[in-house]
């Protein structure tokens, strides 16, 4: 039987412990099987999606990962406290063996967060050797046929693309100088495409570059990106492409976050929190194709809300003779819900495009984000229902 390793940057997140604790739940039919679109219902519709590949299995899918924080999933997983205890008891055992790896972390690129299992080693390149031995001990110990490797961790501070970023020639050098425009986010990625691992960058931190777009083609590596869409921009990118539809103009959009989880920790920070707006903001100009005027994001920690983010959004728009009408949404959401089946089906594609011989950017996946990767010369899908086509498309033409 085929096996499938994920890797996980950030094994020990919110995010993550849910999606290794909801599969090992599903595995023991504890938990019913919703949100994923690559899982099979007992629906009376047609699931072109669910039902164009033999995906990978939960049985065979096996989880390690970076962390500098708790001691294994199980741990972690009571602290971020999304799951009823009760669940994650009956799966303890399983949780308590995976333990994390030492992971790279220097609080330059995360502001608010601390570390305590770090990796300590004077250069880049042995660094980056370490993510190498990891991963190799971890699909020879498990006789793993392939592997995909997942960035859930906390949100870097904003980087713009510089010269080191520009050629691969030019990465290189960098990494042999320890240049820190080069973050722990474009290591890791730099790892995966070294040894062919399919990749994705599920944050806004910044990793499409011309450098490891480069990488990634010379080894014939799939990867897809960023930031993943789970509550208010994947209602916002349904409503906009709604009010595109229906020719109904925006004057204003005006949304707002509170979440207490180490996510909105790390959001506390103004050098993160830009890299995650400017993420959020990118959506809606593009699917409108005009500049939406009074478009404002904002993100606020409050510690006591935990994992349980709320959004609040108002909507100022225009319909027939101009008449003003407002919409109100008031989004109470568990963020790591909605994150983790999401993966699942990132995984499982990502694991197709790579057993099918795709390579770079996977645009296909743009619905799962909300800053799609795409080309220099292209310009991302935002459009909710268009990125479903996209999709569509994509395995019609592998069928």
């Amino acid at each position: 039987m085929d096996k499938l390793g994920i890797v996980i940057v950030g094994i020990n997140g919110a995010v993550s412990s849910t999606l290794i604790a909801g599969v090992e739940l599903m595995k023991s039919n504890l938990v019913p099987r919703l949100g994923m679109i690559t899982e099979r219902r007992d629906a009376s519709i047609a699931e072109p999606i669910a039902d164009a590949f033999d995906y990978i299995s939960f049985d065979q899918m096996e989880f390690a990962g970076w962390d500098i924080k708790f001691s294994n999933v199980y741990e972690a997983a009571i602290h971020h406290n999304v799951l009823p205890k009760e669940h994650l008891l009956a799966i303890r055992d399983k949780l308590e063996a995976i333990k994390p790896w030492s992971a790279a972390f220097n609080k330059l690129y995360v502001k608010n967060i601390s570390g305590e299992n770090c990796i300590h080693v004077p250069t880049f390149r042995e660094e980056i050797s370490i993510f190498e031995e990891n991963i190799k001990a971890f699909k020879i110990k498990n006789n793993l046929t392939r592997l995909v490797m997942l960035n859930i961790a906390s949100t870097e501070c904003y980087l713009e693309i510089g010269e080191v970023h520009k050629s691969l020639d030019a990465f290189e050098k960098g990494l042999d100088n320890n240049d820190l425009a080069i973050s722990p986010a474009m290591r890791y990625f730099y790892a995966a495409n070294k040894l062919s691992i399919p990749f994705c960058n599920f944050t806004p931190s910044l990793t499409n570059i011309p450098a490891l777009a480069e990488q990634a083609l010379k080894y014939s590596n799939p990867y897809a990106g960023m930031d993943g869409k789970t509550g208010q921009t994947l209602v916002k990118t349904a409503l906009a492409s709604m009010f595109r539809i229906r020719h109904l103009y925006i004057n204003g959009w005006y949304s707002t976050n509170i979440l207490g989880n180490n996510d909105g920790l790390a959001l506390n920070s103004p050098e993160s929190n830009k890299t995650k707006v400017n993420s959020k903001k990118s959506a809606l100009d593009s699917i409108m194709g005009y500049p939406v005027e009074n478009h404002q994001v904002h993100i606020h920690y409050y510690k006591p809300r935990g994992d349980a983010k709320e959004a609040w959004d108002n909507i100022d728009i225009a319909g027939f003779c101009g008449i003003p009408m407002q919409m109100k949404i008031n989004f109470l959401c568990q963020d790591s819900i909605l994150a983790a089946p999401l993966l699942i089906d990132i995984i499982r594609l990502l694991d197709v495009a790579k057993c099918q011989g795709e390579k770079g950017i996977q645009r296909q996946l743009s619905l799962f984000f909300k800053s799609p990767f795409c080309a220099p010369n292209e310009a991302p899908m935002h459009d909710l229902f268009k990125q479903e086509q996209l999709l569509l498309e994509w395995i019609t033409r592998l069928k």
